[in-house]
């Protein structure tokens, strides 16, 4: 699956930025694939900054810091979108830089994610031992007494 967003991700690119540049005109198109790519740098150290803050926050806090990276995560994912050249992929970015945005994906990925872990969960846990107690060692003792006069002691 991966493999096919690879090989097909630069195709739609292309193909849209050839219909941008029609529409508008090639200088103006190229001028704003440049224009998002300098302008998202900025904004990729501002999104790193401040997703780390939140974390700490929250870890000073004592609350769970994962929501916090999650969403930091995908803060970063939208500035680096951004930086890539491409007018789909300025879309995304552009829409995981807006925090009500960002807030949904952070939603849909955890759902999604929380009922893989579930089902692994119950699939893991049926190949877990059934007897939790500890047990005892079997271990066969092969100590042997010594002549003490033979070994010169």
């Amino acid at each position: 699956m991966f493999v096919l967003f690879l090989l097909v991700a630069p195709v739609v690119e292309v193909a849209v930025f050839i219909e941008v540049g029609l529409a508008i005109g090639w200088l103006l198109a190229t001028v704003l694939l440049f224009g998002t790519s300098l302008l998202a740098v900025p904004l990729l150290r501002i999104q790193g900054r401040a997703a780390i803050e939140r974390v700490s926050v929250a870890v000073s806090e004592r609350r769970p810091p994962g929501p916090a990276a999650v969403d930091g995560a995908l803060g970063l994912l939208g500035g680096m979108l951004l930086i890539v050249p491409g007018f789909v992929s300025d879309a995304l970015g552009t829409l995981l830089a807006f925090p009500p945005t960002r807030a949904l994906a952070r939603r849909w990925i955890s759902r999604r994610y929380a009922r893989r872990m579930m089902a692994f969960v119950a699939t893991a846990g049926r190949f877990a031992p059934g007897d939790r107690r500890a047990r005892q060692a079997d271990v066969d003792s092969t100590a042997i007494d010594d002549d003490q006069e033979r070994l010169g002691t």
